[in-house]
């Protein structure tokens, strides 16, 4: 049976790599990673420039800031880090299924057979390096350093990944040789265990290892007998498998609270930019978008948009955010936020191989969700009928087209019939009849539009009526105290045109109703 084969992905400095991915601005400074208040805050990692000051981990801002004056200290950002860390998994998801989040900027795959999908580029190199070169480049691409190990057990992959020169493949069965010359404290022994093995003179895991294992049990229990066989290289703990993220989520936390939109919205850009990316690297878009915001003092608000149609489009969702501020202001500094957004498939649309290119569904749903935003909700959407007799009755449901045929159908003959052209709303007219002793009910006899300053944008009717056909009677909700009733005629003017109109029973007003196209 083949030994596993388990790639490492680990990110050097993690804080400070994740701060840095939101704030890739600063790659270029001498930066430090804090954790604390005030001047008890101490440095937990730092960049090349500020480490070439003198800059230590475990120092205190202070002595930082004397050693190096212009350096720039950001706190930790447990956001930043969240989705620093998913988007490492999502990087590693795209070579392997089968993911293990170790946290921290770690993460384990199952990479057995992937190897055969990389050849070697150099005659010293081989399928597997080229595999982990690979690996750094896709995790480089989503804005993290890395370093690759692989092994057959999780352990030695992770020590294989620390090493600088990267990456480093432990050949299979050559674990044991692999750690035996490194220090004892690269396999994480408990306190009292370190303590013991110290006053044993163990140094190095390879003295560990060559102790009696019966010995080891005997002394040390069941952690140090399992600590031995990880020192032979020996590694039981299989992959624990993470399952898929529901939403994506990207934020920070702001240097110095906001007070004011514009300065929010260019930090926002830059999360909402690289939610895009990730969304888009597994072939997904953001249908609904929820902001958190952190507030000073110790305000918390969250707001919700739902988008018509499923977008990665940053300008978009940058629009629909400033909107919803401007609706509603936070109301206090704001000190930090979160982006969640929850996927889904875009839509699709059948390509055509010989005629014009048809509309992208990205950029259809980009439109859709601007409209929707300057407009608002109750006017965007596909117009269904609605419950009731008035033929200008309607509601609007949610924007979903139908999915294209799978074959080309022939299109239906047309019957020789005509389509009415809807005015809404109906136009006005002044009604003529032919004498005072003509009736309601009778035909009218001429029709006109009203001369105001609205009919340079209504269609001009007017004429004489040569043939006319009703009245067809509409009453809709006559239980109520503003029933409505309706007489309904079509009618052909004399000088062209065929017209449906209407009389209001209750006004005694006439309108024009449709046009027959």
């Amino acid at each position: 049976m083949p030994l596993p084969r388990i790639a490492c992905l680990a990110v050097p400095l993690f804080p400070l790599a994740a701060r840095l991915r939101s704030e890739p601005e600063l790659v270029r400074e001498a930066v430090v990673v804090v954790e604390g208040n005030g001047n008890a805050a101490r440095v937990l990692a730092a960049t090349r420039l500020a480490r070439e000051a003198g800059v230590r981990p475990g120092a205190t801002l202070p002595q930082a800031r004397a050693l190096c004056p212009k350096l720039v200290a950001r706190a930790r950002d447990e956001t930043c880090e969240r989705a620093a860390q998913e988007a490492l998994l999502e990087t590693a998801e795209t070579f392997s299924p089968r993911v293990e989040d170790a946290g921290g900027g770690t993460a384990f795959l199952d990479v057995q057979g992937i190897e055969r999908h990389f050849s070697p580029s150099s005659p010293g190199s081989s399928p597997e390096l080229e595999m982990g070169r690979a690996l750094i480049a896709a995790v480089e691409a989503a804005g993290l350093p890395a370093r690759v190990g692989v092994a057959a057990s999780k352990l030695a992959a992770r020590i294989a990944a620390g090493v600088q020169e990267s990456p480093v493949v432990v050949p299979p069965g050559g674990e044991s040789d692999f750690l035996a010359p490194l220090p004892l404290g690269r396999l994480s022994p408990e306190g009292g265990i370190a303590m013991t093995l110290e006053r044993w003179g163990i140094r190095s895991i390879g003295d560990f290892a060559r102790l009696p294992r019966s010995q080891v049990a005997s002394r040390l229990g069941a952690v140090g007998r399992a600590l031995h066989a990880t020192a032979r290289g020996i590694d039981p703990r299989p992959l624990s498998v993470r399952e898929p993220p529901s939403s994506f989520e990207e934020g920070m936390n702001l240097e110095w609270p906001l007070v004011s939109l514009e300065p929010f919205l260019f930090v926002g850009r830059s999360a909402l930019e690289r939610l895009c990316q990730r969304l888009e690297a597994r072939g997904l878009a953001c249908t609904r978008l929820e902001v958190a915001l952190r507030l000073e003092p110790d305000g918390h608000q969250e707001r919700a948009i739902d988008l018509p149609a499923p977008t990665r489009d940053v300008k978009t969702l940058l629009t629909l955010v400033r909107l919803e501020l401007e609706a509603r202001p936070p109301g206090a500094p704001v000190a930090g936020f979160t982006f969640l957004g929850h996927p889904e498939s875009p839509r699709q649309a059948q390509l055509s191989l010989y005629g014009p290119a048809a509309l992208s569904p990205d950029k259809l749903a980009t439109t859709v969700a601007r409209l929707f935003a300057l407009l608002g909700p109750a006017r965007v959407g596909s117009p269904r009928p609605a419950p009731g007799h008035g033929p200008e009755r309607f509601a609007l449901v949610e924007y979903a087209p139908p999915p294209p045929p799978e074959v080309r159908r022939a299109p239906r003959a047309g019957r020789g019939l005509l389509a009415v052209r809807a005015l809404r709303p109906p136009i006005g007219l002044e009604v003529i009849l032919g004498g005072a002793e003509e009736s309601a009910e009778s035909a009218p006899l001429e029709v006109r539009t009203p001369a105001d300053g609205e009919a340079a944008r209504r269609p001009r009717i007017q004429g004489a009526i040569k043939v006319a056909a009703g009245p067809w009677a509409l009453e809709e909700e006559w239980w109520t105290e503003t029933p409505v009733g309706r007489d309904y005629w079509d009618v052909e003017l004399a000088g062209g045109g065929l017209y449906r109109i209407f009389r209001d029973r209750g006004s005694g007003e006439w309108y024009a109703d449709g046009i027959y196209d």
